[in-house]
């Protein structure tokens, strides 16, 4: 493997190029902060570790990154989730070390990894925690010394980190990227909800309408699914452990049952929990014929494939592209869509620019704050701070041409008194 990059074919690069482009055309925030860093450098000579899913809109913040002064190298956060002709632009284009395959092995997942934090970063972005994880399982004496910090995108990164912090393992600061509400509230909500949906679509040519969708778990993502799946005309099942989320998904108008009675209605199923077998061999078993599965939260654990395998008469893989069937002794099929993994970035190309502007901005800006924080911070996980927070939503607004109100002072002084009363 060349040590500068590993990716499918660079002959991709021109297609990538051009989808990178157009990407960019609706992310007008990372745009201006882009234009900033290129002029004020505030990651001259940083090096950058990124373990991001490998998307156009990666590649966006990949380029603001470079904009402003770092050394950036880049490796897939899943091995379903790269698109390829991205991969190779970056490489041929823009320079920027990227190793990154779409399919690959385990092996080279944890190679692409290790070729990433081979370049001594200091600052990492990551989705899902698994190069912080490295770093503490196999760099712990040699690298985690030397990160300023790193940024966490999605859910199920922040719940490992923050069972990092909470047993005293984790050795450098981490900021909670995914749970800034310019973050979670639309990227989770809207850009999962989309893209989904999208995913599912795209790999069965479904109809959505009429058909009973399950949705496990009724946090933003499955929130945004669910919301998604009923404009398409499908009735909602919500499976939930958290009464409060429950009442929710009730007051929402979607139907909330536990996931053994809804294992026997359902047509499509979709776990978005971030937990470990959510959907097992007992709920397989009882399944309608033809019934579709798929997930759509970090890592491939959702569904227990292994336990589907074990009831399976026959499996043939690729019945449609990204579509495995599996012939269960009871004579009922069952179709997996992406192998388990992230079905809106596998078969679709995960969530729309729009959104992820926001998203990325967050991760720009806070990694910014680092460099201006320098080694200030201490080991446990933070929050975005508020005022990175609130600064890309009004960005947003201004892109969008959406003015707000603001307080008059006699409204700030009565939110600051507590004499006034009624």
């Amino acid at each position: 493997m060349n040590r500068e990059y590993d990716v499918k074919d660079l002959s991709l690069a021109e297609l990538g190029k051009q989808r990178i482009e157009w990407a960019e055309l609706d992310m007008p925030v990372l745009r201006q902060i882009r234009a900033r860093f290129e002029w004020e450098k505030p990651f001259d000579g940083v090096s950058i570790g990124a373990c991001l899913h490998v998307t156009t809109e990666t590649a966006n913040l990949m380029l603001t990154l470079k904009k402003g002064g770092a050394n950036v190298r880049l490796c897939a956060s899943n091995p379903l989730s790269t698109q390829d002709d991205v991969a190779a632009a970056l490489v041929k284009y823009y320079e920027i070390p990227t190793f990154a395959i779409k399919g690959e092995t385990s092996d080279q997942y944890y190679s692409h990894i290790r070729s990433v934090l081979a370049h001594n970063p200091s600052i990492t972005y990551d989705d899902g925690a698994d190069l912080v994880s490295t770093i503490h399982k196999e760099y712990r004496d040699t690298l985690a010394s030397k990160i300023l910090a790193s940024m966490e995108e999605t859910t199920t990164g922040v719940l490992r980190l923050r069972a990092m912090a909470k047993s005293g393992a984790l050795l450098f600061p981490v900021f909670a990227i995914n749970d800034a509400q310019s973050k979670h509230l639309f990227d989770n909500r809207y850009g999962t909800g989309q893209s989904t949906l999208d995913g599912i679509i795209r790999a069965t040519n479904r109809l959505i309408a009429g058909k009973i969708v399950v949705v496990a778990g009724y946090g933003w993502c499955g929130r945004g699914f669910a919301m998604r799946a009923k404009g398409h005309g499908a009735r909602v099942i919500v499976t939930e452990i958290n009464p409060v989320k429950a009442i929710e998904a009730v007051m929402d108008g979607c139907e909330v049952m536990p996931m053994a009675e809804a294992a026997k209605i359902g047509d499509i199923f979709c776990t978005l929990t971030g937990n470990i077998n959510v959907i097992r061999a007992e709920h397989f078993e009882v399944m309608k014929d033809g019934a579709i599965v798929c997930n759509s939260g970090h890592f491939d654990v959702e569904l227990d494939l292994k336990g589907l395998g074990r009831i399976a008469k026959s499996v043939r893989k690729n019945v449609r592209p990204f579509v495995d069937e599996y012939l269960l002794t009871n004579g009922k099929r069952i179709y997996v869509l992406a192998e388990g993994r992230l079905v809106n970035l596998a078969s679709a190309e995960g969530h729309p620019s729009s959104v992820m502007d926001m998203s990325f901005a967050l991760q720009a800006l806070t990694g910014e704050y680092v460099i201006k924080s320098g080694k200030k911070l201490t080991p446990m996980v933070y929050d975005v701070p508020e005022e990175i927070d609130r600064e890309v939503s009004r960005l947003k607004l201004e892109t969008m041409g959406i003015t707000i109100d603001k307080l008059t002072e006699e409204q700030e002084r009565y939110l600051a008194s507590w004499e006034e009363g009624t």
